[in-house]
């Protein structure tokens, strides 16, 4: 069951899990380094909060989004390791370690205090408008799945 990240609980549940990463925590799976993970997993709220940053999806990739890698990210089915991500959401450099983390946090911390009324219907860059389920499970299940690949 996909936890509900707009509940305080379980926000600090996951920063907890996010404060136990060092500079050298090592992946169990995958390619990127704890620095590209953590940027990596502020790729969607960046999308969230400031989507004028990106370039929007032409229709017929929305249409796909939409379509076929919406139900894929708001099922409650966790992904499998080492499945492909999006290509804006790859990290191939370095990162500063400190300020990603901090960064992550602030976003957690943005979605529970905004809370489930903000979300309800709130209209997601690439998947259209969405539940507050719907973002919450997003949310969730990717930061949980990269804290994993890390063994947290």
């Amino acid at each position: 069951m996909i936890k509900n990240i707009f509940e305080e609980q379980v926000c600090n549940e996951i920063i907890q899990r996010i404060n136990t990463l060092t500079t050298k925590s090592e992946r169990l799976w995958g390619s990127m380094s704890v620095d590209q993970m953590l940027a990596h997993c502020n790729m969607p709220y960046a999308y969230t909060f400031m989507p004028e940053q990106f370039k929007k999806p032409n229709v017929f990739v929305k249409f796909l989004l939409k379509n076929f890698v919406k139900k894929m990210v708001v099922s409650p089915n966790p992904y499998k390791q080492n499945e492909r991500t999006s290509p804006s959401f790859i990290i191939n450099n370095s990162r500063d370690f400190d300020k990603e983390k901090s960064i992550l946090v602030a976003n957690i911390k943005k979605v529970q205090q905004l809370g489930v009324d903000h979300f309800e219907g709130e209209d997601n860059f690439s998947f259209g408008k969405m539940t507050a389920k719907g973002w919450s499970t997003m949310f969730y299940k990717h930061l949980d799945h990269h804290l994993r690949q890390f063994g947290v």
